[in-house]
């Protein structure tokens, strides 16, 4: 018998937060409006179980807009991950840009710097990572890392159908469609009978 596959044993799923695992409320400051999207859970589970290390990458211009401080900022996240772990799904780690579009730093996606961060600071190997978001600055962000890219129609993502599109990245619905690219029909199964404590033949 055999039980989900170590965190990142299978390698690095970079994940946006607004529009991605919880519903775009534009400038969320109050952790109570926290709502996980459609497909979050279902698709993050997976992915975790496959072996997956999940660590989440947001941009919050809320921050330097003075909107909310970072504080806020972090109390929100702490509500989605309490949330994700009341499923039983654990994220390696938390990274938030809190700079704005004209402000030229290094960490707001499609920069690269919170990816690099993560690497650093978690000691993971993230080539080959794939980035799932709502918006082009994550697909953005994959090329910058060598990564892969998969953007979700949830939250502002029917604005970016047609450039993702024309880039031949993986439009798909949500994270549970998104799970469904990554792990594949073979590893997919393996993934949900290990969750289920069986074991699948290899190939």
């Amino acid at each position: 018998m055999s039980g989900p596959a170590a965190p990142g044993s299978a390698g690095v799923v970079f994940v946006d937060r607004d529009g991605t695992i919880i519903v775009e409320r534009n400038y969320l400051a109050d952790p109570a409006q926290v709502a996980l999207e459609r497909g979050a859970l279902a698709g993050l589970s997976r992915l975790a179980a496959a072996g997956y290390a999940l660590i989440v990458l947001t941009n919050q211009s809320g921050i330097a807009r003075g909107y909310f401080d970072l504080a806020t900022a972090q109390r929100v996240n702490a509500r989605v991950n309490d949330l994700l772990a009341e499923a039983g799904i654990a994220v390696a780690g938390w990274y938030i840009c809190p700079h704005g579009d004209g402000d030229g730093c290094d960490c707001r996606k499609p920069a690269p710097g919170l990816a690099l961060q993560a690497a650093r600071e978690l000691g993971i190997a993230i080539d080959g990572a794939w980035v799932i978001g709502d918006k082009m600055s994550d697909a953005r962000l994959a090329d910058a890392i060598g990564g892969r890219a998969i953007v979700v129609t949830t939250g502002h993502g029917a604005g970016a159908v047609d450039a993702a599109r024309a880039a031949e990245i993986p439009v798909v619905a949500d994270l549970s469609e998104a799970a469904d690219v990554i792990l594949g029909p073979v590893a997919d199964a393996h993934a949900r009978a290990g969750s289920r404590g069986l074991t699948l033949p290899a190939g």
